[in-house]
């Protein structure tokens, strides 16, 4: 079983403001896409940057098979959401863009605007991927980008004190956006992760080691590839743990950004499904990691309109329980 997420980049029917400008263009990504899926074979895969709800289910009719789609209902501001396609039925347990109750409204601009909730909803469902295995629950997120934006719609900034404000401003929503999916995490671990299987996927903008990446782990220790992994402790029903050191060093990247190789795309497992989780990678299963991505810059716009995804799928294959003592 392969569960997996993919930032889809910019998944729009054509004609609007942020997708493709003609049908050709639609078509040429949708098979890109639809041809990587294929490749993956998910059980479930959540998915990020579904611009128009329909666009979703365009790319479900490419695929061979039944497939079962979930969208959260809070996208943001261009339209953009999470969501899941699905191989079996998924139930929807939670579609939230709320932070925590004692986490106040954060700063995200020069004029003292605040937002009190994050920018993208965080959706989380309930499935059945394996008959008699139990409920597989997973969530799915994207948080606030490193790719600024800075008033009147400009993406360069007009000196250095503006772009460092604006990068702590970004700073702050991804955190609280962090915060309040850990909130989630810990209400479909139900205190119970030693016998519950749960994952947290999704483009979280940045990577393994940051400070926002590191607040979902719930208590810390016993981190993939320390002597604490095989160690049973009390934090084990808490914490969850990202696979990223499972995928190859030479994979381990889903994003180009400015040259730069980065892994901004996780998945993160609880204590029964890491005990599951046999290998991991990104790009599709048997290639080479994660391909040839293009490189992205500041400006989100100038890949309108390209075919595929500027970002490559991350993914875990799933066996028994017993395949491993964790």
């Amino acid at each position: 079983m392969l569960l997996g997420t993919w930032n889809l980049e910019n998944l729009y029917r054509p004609g609007g403001e942020f997708g493709p400008k003609d049908k050709a263009a639609y078509e040429s990504k949708l098979a890109a896409l639809a041809a990587v899926v294929t490749e993956l074979d998910p059980a479930l895969l959540g998915v990020q940057e579904v611009g128009d709800p329909e666009a979703l289910s365009d790319l479900a009719g490419l695929l061979t098979g039944d497939w079962h789609v979930a969208l959260s209902e809070h996208p943001d501001g261009r339209g953009i959401r999470v969501g899941f396609l699905s191989r079996t039925p998924l139930r929807v347990l939670h579609d939230t863009s709320a932070f925590p109750q004692r986490l106040k409204p954060v700063q995200t601009d020069d004029d003292g605007a605040t937002v009190s909730g994050s920018g993208r909803g965080f959706l989380a469902v309930e499935t059945e991927p394996e008959p008699g295995a139990g409920p597989l629950r997973m969530a799915v997120a994207h948080l606030k980008s490193k790719l600024l934006s800075y008033p009147g719609g400009r993406f360069n900034p007009r000196d250095e004190g503006e772009r460092a404000r604006y990068g702590a401003y970004a700073l702050y929503r991804r955190a609280a956006e962090a915060t309040a999916l850990r909130a989630l995490a810990d209400v479909l671990l139900a205190g119970d992760g030693r016998e519950r299987d749960v994952a947290v996927v999704g483009d979280l903008n940045d990577e393994v080691q940051a400070a926002t990446t590191q607040i979902l782990l719930g208590p810390p220790g016993s981190e993939i590839g320390t002597p604490g992994f095989r160690v049973k402790d009390k934090g084990d029903a808490a914490r969850l743990w990202n696979v990223a050191p499972l995928i190859p060093a030479e994979q381990r990247f889903s994003r180009v950004n400015s040259g730069r190789r980065e892994l901004i795309d996780h998945i993160l497992c609880s204590h029964r499904l890491i005990g599951r989780v046999t290998t991991a990678g990104t790009g599709v299963p048997g290639a080479a990691g994660a391909g040839e991505l293009p490189s992205v810059g500041p400006d989100p716009q100038q890949r309108r309109g390209e075919a595929g995804s500027d970002h490559a799928p991350v993914w875990v294959r799933v066996g028994d329980l017993a395949v491993s003592d964790k």
